[in-house]
């Protein structure tokens, strides 16, 4: 079989091309991750040279701010932010549609932005870019809606597995943020763009975890304590960080919207402020997190870092900078981790670790407290540390931080920011409680058995489906009414050679807006039973 007609094959065969587009999305996104790390890591150095004067710190944030915003006002208006809440508006409360052009001014705008110095992350930049890259590539394809929101998961998990260096959270952060349905019928299409990311990202730039950490090992059980109350403290200033953050952008977004283009610079100032003293606060500060982790910061400093990035990041947001928040919360989890180790060593030396253990274990406290994501918080400073043996304090810490986050701030800060622009996007609850609807719930009862109509596939369901799945047999048959059979007599049936048999059924739905009954013999068939 030459070229020419596997290809022709594949087109034709829906499943077997959105493999092949999994595939090509995975390596696309990788390669544009990293040209997008490349390219913010290189500006970066030209705008703060090793040798640069102090006033490059106060001027670069917020000439930066000034230039991004203008064009983010102008030409890219869903391009601020993480990008995150775009994304799963465009999967929820739309057709699946990121636009190039957002895809663009994602890329610039942000690089451009972190560049200079603004407190935000990559991460969420990048999410929303992969995302775009699938979207734009399935609608040029002319695949159906549903495919093209099907791919904004796939090219997530492929964006973040490049961003972060860790395919398996990339993974479980597409199911559990952005589908939010760690059982997602996904699962297969996002491991694959996610392995094929990684892969590209270990060709082009190497083999090297994130962060170089000293080997952690538990010095005494009381040790879980000091845990747990590092995930109180890093529960109370996540809870704290994201109220701060809604409070200033709903205070933004009450500005004429004329004046869009101007509100970045408040954020670049008070950045630019802050650095002007204290170079560690600009941009999202991984080299100062690598400090903290291996135990070459003051306990004072890092306490200090923590107050003063939480303010920086939030306004650096809330005034509208392209960036996200993913990178900023391990900064400020690390440094928190630090001081509280650093407190706990001081007063336990002998029951304690080194500091750089806590720093790591902080990381995750906050990223779980700020976005709400346990599962995927865990195992990605596993990956990004490649230290096992950090597994049980990140779950405690974690757990107990997550608690104190949802016990004071119920809304997820995703769901929250995306409110705020008037796109109500369905919680995990709300989905979950939609699933929980049963035909058993709906059901009319209905005694004795009634003999089944001749062949397999008469429009049936059972008493465990969804209503969804009911509604939809009643729309396409055009039926009134559905028999609601039992799974254990429809068993039996299927294994019998008999056309006719008798099966169990227990009652019926009405759907009272069908207007026509294919099936001529159905209400002889239900009102038999």
């Amino acid at each position: 079989m030459d070229l020419r007609r596997l290809a022709k094959r594949i087109w034709e065969r829906e499943d077997q091309l959105f493999l092949v587009v999994t595939l090509i999305i995975g390596a696309i996104v990788g390669l544009t991750i990293v040209i997008f790390i490349v390219v913010t890591e290189r500006l970066g150095l030209r705008l703060y040279p090793a040798d640069g004067a102090p006033w490059r710190r106060l001027a670069t944030p917020v000439i930066g701010a000034l230039v991004t915003g203008y064009f983010l006002h102008r030409y890219f208006p869903d391009a601020r932010g993480s990008g995150i809440p775009q994304t799963k508006a465009a999967l929820f409360a739309g057709n699946g549609t990121i636009t190039f052009r957002t895809v663009v001014g994602k890329f610039s705008c942000s690089s451009a932005s972190l560049a200079s110095g603004i407190a935000l992350g990559r991460e969420g930049p990048s999410v929303h870019i992969g995302a775009g890259i699938a979207s734009v590539l399935a609608r040029w394809l002319r695949l159906k809606p549903d495919r093209v929101k099907s791919l904004l998961p796939v090219g997530a998990a492929a964006a973040l597995a490049a961003a972060f260096n860790t395919p398996i959270a990339a993974v479980l952060f597409s199911l559990e943020e952005v589908i939010g349905d760690l059982h997602a019928p996904l699962l297969g299409s996002v491991v694959l763009s996610s392995a094929t990311s990684w892969i590209v990202l270990h060709l082009v730039l190497g083999d090297e975890p994130l962060f170089h950490v000293p080997a952690y090992h538990l010095i005494h059980p009381v040790e879980f304590a000091v845990y747990a109350v590092l995930g109180l403290v890093g529960g109370l200033v996540s809870v704290s960080f994201v109220k701060m953050l809604l409070w200033m952008r709903a205070r933004v977004l009450k500005f004429p919207p004329n004046t869009g283009w101007v509100h970045p610079v408040a954020g670049g100032v008070i950045v630019g402020l802050f650095g002007w003293f204290i170079p560690e606060v600009l941009g999202v500060g991984y080299m100062y997190v690598g400090d903290a982790l291996n135990g070459r910061m003051a306990f004072k400093f890092m306490a200090l870092l923590v107050v003063l990035k939480v303010i920086a990041t939030a306004s650096s947001y809330a005034s509208g900078n392209a960036g996200g928040i993913f990178g900023p919360s391990l900064f400020m989890g690390a440094m928190l981790g630090g001081a509280v180790g650093s407190a706990a060593h001081s007063v336990l030396p002998q029951y304690t670790a080194d500091v750089g253990a806590y720093a790591l274990v902080g990381m995750g406290t906050t990223f779980a407290g700020i976005v709400r994501v346990p599962l995927t918080s865990v195992i990605m400073i596993f990956e990004m540390t490649r230290d096992y043996t950090i597994i049980v304090p990140l779950m405690i810490s974690n757990l107990v931080s997550f608690y104190i986050s949802y016990r004071f701030q119920r809304t997820p800060i995703y769901e929250a920011l995306a409110h705020q622009l008037g796109i109500h996007l369905p919680s995990a609850a709300t989905r979950q409680a939609v699933s929980g609807f049963r035909v058993s719930s709906a059901v009319r009862s209905a005694d004795g058995a009634a003999p089944m109509p001749a062949g397999e596939n008469f429009p049936h369901v059972h008493a465990d489906h969804g209503l969804d799945i009911a509604l939809h047999r009643m729309g396409i048959s055009g039926l009134k009414e559905l028999p609601v059979v039992s799974r254990m007599m429809s068993l039996v049936w299927k294994a019998s050679s008999r056309l006719t048999t008798y099966c169990a059924f227990t009652g019926c739905l009405k759907n009272r807006n069908a207007k026509k009954t294919p099936i001529s013999d159905i209400n002889a068939f239900l009102a038999a039973s």
